[in-house]
């Protein structure tokens, strides 16, 4: 009998280990298709939107929920060493470049694009899930929390930007800059008409 008890366990660890391996896989497999993660992730935020809606209720999460994606959001504006840190720590490392003869670093974001929507995708998820359980659904006056979100989401973005402007960084970019050369104009290229 104790045969068919243990061999309970390796069976359910064995299945376990299969899904997180095939979650994993998924994963892997979306990474280089933003456009249609990003897609996904409307998709899910919008199936919650409608649901807060239909129930009027549910404030308190949406409100957790808002402050999350907030922090969540900076994380993912700031640079991956900070510079006022660097400039008291001095140590090694990558860094922003604060004068215009320091040398180019590239832009490393505190949290990068696909962690970002990985957790923000998981957290509209689990905020839909739980509003299906009735003792998450505080009555609160929802024009309070959400003025509330709205004056901190402010603030905290002004001095977001007060700090980029400050150490002269940018978290978006199109892609590598290209430049084009001007072409000396020579004595053949003078002497030759246009047409």
């Amino acid at each position: 009998m104790d045969s068919s008890s243990d061999g309970g366990v390796p069976v359910l660890s064995a299945w376990a280990a299969a899904a997180s391996r095939r979650y994993q896989h998924l994963l892997d497999k979306a990474t280089p298709h933003v456009f249609r993660r990003w897609l996904w992730f409307g998709a899910v935020a919008v199936a919650y939107a409608i649901r807060v809606w239909f129930i009027q209720g549910f404030y308190i999460v949406s409100y957790a929920l808002g402050i999350y994606v907030l922090n969540l959001f900076i994380a993912f504006l700031s640079p991956q060493v900070d510079p006022e840190i660097q400039e008291l720590d001095d140590g090694p490392g990558p860094s922003l470049p604060i004068h215009s003869s320091d040398e180019f670093r590239p832009f490393v974001r505190r949290l990068p694009e696909f962690k970002f929507w990985y957790s923000i995708t998981k957290a509209f998820c689990i905020a839909f899930i739980l509003t299906f359980f009735s003792m998450f659904d505080v009555p609160v006056f929802w024009p309070i929390l959400l003025f509330y979100w709205v004056v901190l989401f402010t603030v905290t973005m002004k001095r977001q930007i007060l700090h980029m402007i400050k150490y002269k960084y940018v978290p978006f970019s199109s892609g590598k800059q290209r430049y084009t050369r001007k072409r000396a104009a020579s004595s053949e290229d003078e002497s030759v008409p246009s047409n």
